[in-house]
């Protein structure tokens, strides 16, 4: 098995029981050290208390791991930042009323806010888009 499905198939039962999910695993090298990335997520925004805990106990079942070996790495946990893609009917929930620019298959441009999500489709502003016709769509910073 590979060395980061190991470590997911490790780490995935903790990130769950805390009612959150595992998005991404990454591990780089950087010189003679290697940088375990993993971005968690939740149905609401993760504060910084949270992914602490969640770090503290994926730390120790990592450790344990007979995959990484004696080398030294670095473990990095976060959640995903505001550039992160929205791919999935959760992350759409999660940003409801949020602005969202949408890059259609077609290349037509949807700017607006997020309504209504359900698992094939999602409300923005008044136009109802399906998932399945979705190049990209990212959060729009607004500034208050």
């Amino acid at each position: 098995m590979p060395l980061n499905e190991e470590i997911s198939a490790a780490i995935r039962p903790i990130i769950e029981a805390t009612g959150n999910y595992l998005e991404e695993l990454s591990i780089t090298s950087a010189g003679k050290v290697k940088i375990l990335t993993v971005i968690i997520d939740s149905d609401t925004h993760l504060n910084l208390d949270q992914v602490t805990a969640v770090t503290k106990e994926i730390s120790e079942v990592i450790e344990a791991l007979e995959g990484l070996g004696d080398g030294a790495f670095t473990l990095e946990v976060t959640s995903p930042g505001l550039d992160r893609p929205l791919t999935k009917p959760r992350h759409w929930r999660k940003n409801l009323d949020r602005l969202v620019k949408i890059i259609m298959t077609s290349g037509q441009e949807v700017t607006g806010r997020i309504g209504e999500a359900t698992e094939t489709t999602v409300l923005v502003d008044s136009q109802k888009v399906s998932y399945e016709d979705i190049k990209r769509a990212v959060l729009e910073v607004e500034f208050k």
